[in-house]
């Protein structure tokens, strides 16, 4: 049996924690005031009508509604109608 670590195996081990971005709510899917619609990392989508930003760029809703995607010329933008 080996006594000391191999070279290789004291430089792994190490990660970070999964962050569980990405877009929480598709368009045409209803959400109710207060659900978050998107997490992200800086403003990959911007927000339309009925939306807010958090200060963690969270996108949410402040009204009940279905959420709308649209595409400007070099924006994205989140809506929940």
């Amino acid at each position: 049996m080996a006594h000391k670590k191999g070279a290789g195996s004291t430089k792994n081990g190490r990660d970070s924690n999964s962050k569980r971005l990405g877009i929480k709510v598709y368009g045409n899917q209803p959400v109710k005031a207060g659900g978050i619609v998107v997490r992200q990392r800086g403003l990959t989508f911007k927000p339309g009508k009925g939306v807010m930003v958090g200060n963690d760029y969270t996108i949410f809703a402040v009204q009940d509604g279905v959420v709308h995607f649209e595409n400007d010329k070099n924006s994205k933008f989140i809506s929940v109608l």
